[in-house]
């Protein structure tokens, strides 16, 4: 792993606001690809981090229809969920090339492992775990990005 660091969050709006606050950062174009088992936060980070963006729409998982825009004040995100998909080639099946280089955007990818042969090597990498003594709180450990 290269440079990365921890930081646990202690509740479901410790973590948006993390996420709000780390979108007011990142610069265009950027890929988010976000690893965790179901429940462990993804959808609420990009919540927060849509937030962060200016992007006033309800935020959900794109698992059923794989793929969101939401346009922010500046830039559009996309949303995508790789929950379904089985591997790279599914992937691209649904246009996922052009995730992975966002022009004018910020790609947030969900169950990233599932296509990790071509997620790119500057991608910002967010493994999201739970904090068992804590029913709400999540420890993320984030490589390719300081705060």
């Amino acid at each position: 792993m290269n440079d990365y660091f921890t930081i646990n969050l202690e509740s479901v709006s410790a973590t948006q606001n993390f996420a709000s606050e780390m979108a007011a950062k990142i610069q265009s174009p950027c890929v988010i690809a976000m690893t965790g088992e179901l429940g462990s936060g993804k959808t609420t980070f990009t919540q927060g981090f849509a937030r962060g963006m200016g992007i006033k729409d309800n935020v959900g998982s794109p698992t059923f229809k794989l793929v969101s825009e939401y346009q922010g004040e500046h830039l559009l995100l996309n949303h995508v969920d790789c929950y379904r998909l089985e591997n790279e080639k599914d992937f691209f099946n649904i246009g996922g090339e052009k995730y992975l280089e966002p022009d004018g955007a910020i790609t947030i990818i969900e169950w990233s492992e599932k296509i990790a042969k071509v997620v790119p090597h500057d991608a910002i990498k967010i493994e999201f775990k739970r904090i068992p003594e804590k029913p709400d709180g999540r420890s993320l450990v984030i490589e390719g990005w300081t705060p």
